[in-house]
């Protein structure tokens, strides 16, 4: 499919929404340069009606809405997806007939269980950008000291490792349970804190680690911020969430909900925040003839967040090599004209 068979309608759309994504500060993909991670929880993202026209039953979901979802994506690198479902026609055909033959998906199995809500993690990334390095696995948190079982998170968590340039990231995605009450919210939470800090984190200590830069990202159903025990249980054990990100809500809504987070562990990371991170907002700006409600089981009640990093460290090389601070703003200017 291509642009010039767009209804007029969903071209109109089209141009609201990339004057949201312009002004949510997204930066171009710069080959070599850069790397742009997203993530996503797409509302109920499986079955799709394979039509312009609006669906009288369901799904609602349609070729208007996906074009949407694609706008988004083709300008990210990497994009962690939560919610998709046991049906993948929607995320297949996002992937092989929107984005094309650049772009590559990455697909858990379907978490078992009442409260796994038949659902799968996803990766979907272009190809141009990152390859997967390999690494790829559910979480499971191991037994207690004395060999005993303990509770599982309602949906795995799935880690997997991509490779831009020369810089190795790994992404861990996760999709807390809400529960009937918050207590079921924080236990979930704190277990994701705990086994990132105790048991990937050490993994990933190590030279050429396969779990280098990790990150960890999804929407872990953290509905405010600083002072919110939820989130103070998040990030206990050392993740960061980037400034950029904490006055952004990540629902629609008068009422702000920051239900999505992205955090790594400050410290250990190799990869260079560029200190630009940000959250679309493209309520009001398509499918404007419906009510924000109607339109989020079209497109999603939740908007993507993303980060930038550097992965091009030739400037920090050339630095050490003339002896300068590679972290000054500009150390290559110390060589004279």
């Amino acid at each position: 499919m291509d642009y010039a068979e767009y209804p007029r309608e969903v071209v109109e759309d089209i141009a609201r929404l990339r004057r949201r994504i312009e002004a949510s500060g997204l930066p171009s993909k710069l080959t070599d340069y850069n790397l742009l991670i997203a993530s996503w929880n797409i509302r109920s993202f499986g079955r799709l009606y394979q039509d312009w026209d609006e669906n009288p039953g369901s799904p609602k979901r349609n070729l208007r809405a996906m074009t949407y979802i694609a706008e988004i994506i083709r300008r990210l690198d990497v994009v962690a997806i939560q919610e998709v479902r046991r049906r993948t026609t929607a995320i297949r055909f996002l992937v092989h007939d929107l984005l094309g033959p650049n772009w590559g998906l990455i697909l858990s199995d379907v978490t078992a269980g009442t409260a796994g809500n038949v659902e799968r993690a996803a990766f979907v990334y272009d190809k141009r950008r990152v390859e997967p390095s390999g690494l790829a696995g559910e979480i499971v948190v191991p037994p207690g000291e004395a060999g005993d079982p303990v509770k599982q998170f309602a949906r795995n968590p799935y880690l997997v490792g991509f490779q831009s340039a020369s810089e190795r990231v790994s992404l861990l995605t996760a999709h807390i349970d809400y529960g009937e009450v918050q207590q079921d919210r924080l236990e979930e939470l704190q277990a994701l804190a705990d086994y990132t800090a105790t048991e990937i984190r050490d993994r990933a200590a190590f030279a050429g680690a396969e779990e280098a830069n990790l990150i960890v990202l999804g929407d872990l159903n953290i509905d405010k911020r600083e002072g919110n025990p939820l989130f103070d249980a998040f990030i206990s054990t050392g993740l960061t969430v980037p400034s950029q990100l904490w006055g952004l809500k990540t629902t629609y809504g008068t009422e702000p909900k920051f239900y999505d987070q992205i955090a790594w562990f400050a410290g250990d990371m190799s990869l260079v925040f560029n200190n630009r991170a940000g959250v679309i907002d493209f309520a009001g700006a398509v499918y404007k003839e419906l009510t924000k409600r109607q339109m989020s089981y079209r497109v999603s009640d939740h908007f993507p967040l993303w980060v930038e990093f550097i992965v091009d460290r030739s400037a920090e090389h050339m630095a050490r090599t003339l002896g300068v601070d590679p972290g000054m703003p500009d150390p290559l200017s110390t060589v004279p004209d």
